[in-house]
């Protein structure tokens, strides 16, 4: 029920690598609310070409992603899975992809019970997720970068001891860009 989905290559060397986190609605597809069909989603403008810029750049492309919506019961899992299934094979036709997806589905409102939680450790603002991929890939912390759309994606990062910027919109490869990232 939590939270990671290992959709990347695989990791041949222990060597830290720095990430690239991303918040997935308002950063990578239009936040058009609780999207969840392929049918539905729009890539921002610049967002496939960022993550192939981080792809040949060696960082590792990792989203953190609330998604309330499976626990107010808008959409399953499994068709959120889907969803990131397909953001994969649309990226695989420029030979990049997206390493992991994480995601919260608890909430403190959900509407099934098995979704529910006061304090969701996983959900943003908490840095569950981000820790998370912390434990999981050998990634330079302070190398890495969170980009998020919202206050609870910055708050997670400093949580997890990792910088981040805030994306207003925009083309999000111009303003990695504008950045010097990678």
């Amino acid at each position: 029920m939590s939270g990671r989905a290992y959709t990347g290559r695989v990791i041949e060397t222990a060597a830290r690598k720095p990430a690239l986190f991303l918040d997935r609605d308002g950063v990578l597809n239009e936040d058009q609310g609780y999207v969840c069909r392929w049918a539905d989603f729009r890539w921002i403008a610049g967002a496939r070409e960022a993550v192939a810029d981080f792809n040949r750049a060696g960082w590792l492309v990792i989203v953190v992603t609330n998604q309330s919506g499976v626990g107010r019961g808008y959409y399953t899992e499994a068709e959120m899975h889907e969803l990131h299934r397909h953001m994969q094979a649309d990226l695989a036709t420029l030979g990049v992809q997206i390493d992991a997806f994480y995601h919260a589905p608890q909430h403190p409102d959900a509407v099934l019970e098995i979704y529910r939680h006061p304090d969701p450790p996983l959900r943003k603002p908490n840095p569950g997720m981000i820790l998370q991929a912390l434990a999981d890939w050998p990634i330079d912390r302070e190398a890495s970068l969170l980009v998020g759309d919202k206050a609870s994606d910055l708050e997670a990062a400093a949580r997890a001891g990792i910088r981040a910027v805030l994306f207003e919109g925009g083309d999000l490869r111009a303003f990695l860009g504008a950045l010097s990232l990678p």
